[in-house]
């Protein structure tokens, strides 16, 4: 990792791409729900839009209608200029990475990214769920990545969007505020500076342990749509996923859930908010407790549940969530019996080991490391 004293002229370089406005140039990276969302989006602000996506035919209708039309609480088409499979085409001249895929997909994109990336390109994370941007970080050291790249973290997706078709996206909602932080922390200033030109409800958060702690989706998603089983599979997800598919004894086990990251929060020396204080500081929801706070979100209104429980609320989630929360929770001495137990449910319905292939102590890079000295690494590099 490059160290503080090497990241000057990065932060000067940061500066001079802030001050290019509407001429910086924005890779998103994903073509799914919150991929044609972001960069739909940022055409209509304004912005040059590259896109990249695995697979190649997902692109034809962009590159067809050359860009995105957007509906909802943003209105409009945003001009796409470029949509490719091809890695370092789409990289290419960006002075912004939006990451928006499955957190699955980090560790491969981090792996085919690593020989393209330049010198002061920004890599965001949208989000990086729990280690996203450690796991990023050891990869690129794996591959012997010598660019000085800013790796930064989003608590969590900015829209509430659905995609409605390859070339059309709604967004139901832009969230109020999202913690992002850069690996390391002394440079989320001057990366806001840069993201604040498109996306001033990105916020500074106060490390990247914070905005993977405050992963509001390991505690909504898992438990929520495995406990919902019956219902997703006998309808084929045809009910309210917030509002009908949470009940009081449902939330009762999200709760427990959310008091176990809140106590391995704890036990790093994180301040974080409970899942309560997020749905009032993100979509203005209030409730006497978690059932009523959730059903009081009208934002969550119209989205449904998953077709099926083969969904990346479970397969995403439960290894790139839980199982890390779960691994530094057994590190550093935290009891998580309701997050052992739904991965445990997770794999039995699945019929796989989400903690053979989900992020762990040694996979982000940690293994060993007391808590003085992952503090060390998150704000300083």
């Amino acid at each position: 990792m490059v160290k503080k004293t090497d990241w000057g002229g990065i932060v000067e370089y940061l500066d001079r791409v802030a001050a290019k406005g509407k001429e910086m140039v924005w890779c998103v990276a994903g073509a799914g729900n919150g991929g044609i969302a972001m960069a739909g989006h940022l055409g209509i602000l304004g912005f040059p839009v590259q896109m990249y996506n695995r697979t190649d035919e997902h692109l034809n209708a962009i590159r067809w209608y050359k860009g995105i039309d957007i509906e909802g609480s943003v209105q409009g088409f945003g001009p796409v200029l470029l949509a490719s499979s091809h890695i370092e085409e789409a990289m290419n001249g960006a002075d912004v990475i939006m990451i928006v895929t499955p957190s699955t997909a980090h560790y491969g994109l981090a792996t085919i990214m690593a020989p393209f990336l330049k010198d002061g390109q920004i890599v965001v994370l949208n989000p990086g769920r729990t280690g996203g941007a450690l796991e990023f970080r050891a990869v690129l050291e794996r591959q012997h990545c010598g660019a000085k790249v800013v790796i930064v973290e989003a608590q969590t997706f900015i829209y509430a969007s659905r995609m409605i078709s390859r070339h059309r996206a709604h967004i139901y909602r832009v969230k109020n505020g999202v913690p992002v932080s850069a690996l390391p922390s002394f440079l989320t200033p001057v990366v806001l500076k840069v993201l604040d030109v498109a996306f001033p409800q990105f916020i500074a958060g106060s490390n990247v342990l914070a905005t993977s702690l405050e992963n509001i989706g390991a505690v909504f998603h898992p438990a929520l749509t495995l406990m919902n089983a019956a219902w997703i599979e006998s309808t084929g997800g045809d009910f309210e996923y917030y509002l009908q598919g949470i009940s009081p004894s449902v939330a009762k086990v999200l709760q427990a859930i959310d008091d176990e990251r809140l106590a391995l929060a704890r036990a790093l020396g994180i301040r974080t908010v409970s899942a309560r204080e997020w749905l009032y500081l993100t979509y203005d929801a209030s409730g006497a407790d978690l059932c009523s706070a959730i059903r009081a979100t009208t934002s969550y209104a119209g989205i449904k549940a998953p077709r099926t429980i083969d969904h990346r609320y479970v397969w995403e989630d439960v290894p790139m969530s839980l199982v890390p929360m779960a691994s530094m929770a057994q590190m550093y001495k935290v009891d998580t019996p309701t997050i052992d137990l739904t991965i445990d449910l997770a794999n039995l319905m699945h019929g796989c080991d989400y903690r053979a292939n989900g992020r762990t102590v040694r996979t982000l890079g940690i293994e060993g490391l007391s808590v003085e000295d992952l503090h060390r690494l998150v704000t300083e590099g």
